[in-house]
Order: C-alpha cells, then structure tokens, then sequence
C-alpha cells in the first residue's frame, strides 16, 4: 500500500533538513519536494497531485554487497570463456568477447575494438570494483582521513564509471548474431555467454539498488 510524502517542505523538521536537503520535482505538477529515505515497499507520493515520486528505497548495503560479489565472480568466466560457438561448412569457431575486440581491432576498426573492451570488459568492471570498495569503507566506518578521501573519488568517478558500463548492447548483439547466422550457419551459446548474460542481470539489479546522493550522505553523517 502506497504511503504518501510530507504534506509540505515546512513539514519537514529541521533536523532532518539537514540530514537530507536533496529535492525531487513532481514531473506532473512541477512541485518541489524534500527527498527523504523510505521503508522497503513505500512510495512516495506528490502531496499535491498524488503523482509517484520514487518508489525505489535507498540503497542497501548488504544488498548491494551481495550483488557485488556476484557480478565478481560472474565478470572472469563472462570474458574468458567462449560466448559463442560457430559451425558453419565442417569448420567449427568459438570466441570471446576480448578474442571479438581484438579481432575487429585487427581488421582496421581499431577505435570500435578500444569501444568494445572499454565498455564490455573494462568499464563494468571499473563499476563492479568502484561500488566494492564503496560498500566495504562504508561498513567498516568511515573513522580514517584515507576511507574518506577514496570514498569521495571514487563517488566523483561513479558517473563516469556508469556511462562506460554498456552490457546491454553486447548481450543484444549475441541474440542479432545469432539470428542473423542462423540461416547459414549452427549457432550455439556457451557458457560464457550464460555468464555475460548473468553478469548483465547482476549490474542491472546492482545499479538499481545503487543512489548515488545516498551513498554521498554517508560522508555528511560521519
């Protein structure tokens, strides 16, 4: 059942003013109001016109842990084992996703084979690394002037780390190859490519649970 936000800002007492001084604008009605951490499950709705603001909680910690730790294990399989598996006039060739980069670096595409290993191999797994460090700082304390020192970097980087992340196109690519070599050759998907797509799914989920203004706050409660 959806529970509503504050009536008003002014509502809002100051002390948790300060805790949360982030805005939300209704996308309907043009009202500004005062974001704030909600309970698993509630939604939060424009005290004016009821319009949904957000309904997704801030992130959780060991949730995000978790996820992490799953696309780690999924990112090394992902890109060294074989995504797919071509058998076409007796000749039989599998490849990876690196063995794909350098094999259209090696055609005269050298900018579109950097394109590939940056945003398939490289930058999820920049991503993947960055939010683990991120979760261990922040569930150990954030009591040394290094944890957060790296915690700020490497919050000032999440963005760019995010639009690196491109996953989602090279799992369509597997299914357009497919489907286009289907009518001239077997096509077959390995396990890496089960992999890739698992690592997929984990990122998703993973930068779903993610908020980047909750994940800043921690430097303002410590």
């Amino acid at each position: 059942m959806d529970n509503s936000a504050p009536d008003n800002a002014q509502n809002i007492s100051p002390r948790v003013r300060r805790q949360s001084d982030t805005t939300v604008l209704c996308h309907a009605c043009d009202l500004v109001v005062i974001k704030r951490a909600l309970p698993v499950n509630v939604r939060a709705l424009c005290p004016r016109c009821h319009t949904a603001l957000y309904d997704t909680p801030y992130c959780s910690i060991n949730g995000m842990l978790a996820l992490c730790i799953t696309a780690l294990i999924l990112f090394w399989p992902a890109n060294l084992l074989p995504v797919l598996e071509l058998q076409f006039l007796g000749s039989f060739r599998t490849t990876t996703v690196i063995e794909g980069a350098y094999a259209v670096a090696s055609q005269g595409f050298p900018i579109v084979g950097a394109a590939v290993i940056i945003a398939a191999v490289l930058g999820p797994g920049l991503l993947i690394v960055s939010i683990l460090i991120q979760i261990i700082i922040v569930k150990l304390g954030l009591n040394s002037r290094l944890g957060r020192s790296t915690l700020k970097i490497l919050l000032k980087q999440q963005s760019l780390l995010s639009q690196l992340s491109m996953l989602e196109i090279y799992v369509i690519s597997f299914l357009v190859t497919a489907f286009q070599l289907s009518d001239f050759a077997d096509i077959h998907f390995d396990l890496g490519t089960f992999c890739f797509t698992m690592l997929f799914l984990s990122v998703l989920f993973l930068m779903r649970e993610y908020d980047l203004e909750h994940m800043w706050s921690y430097l303002d409660e410590a």
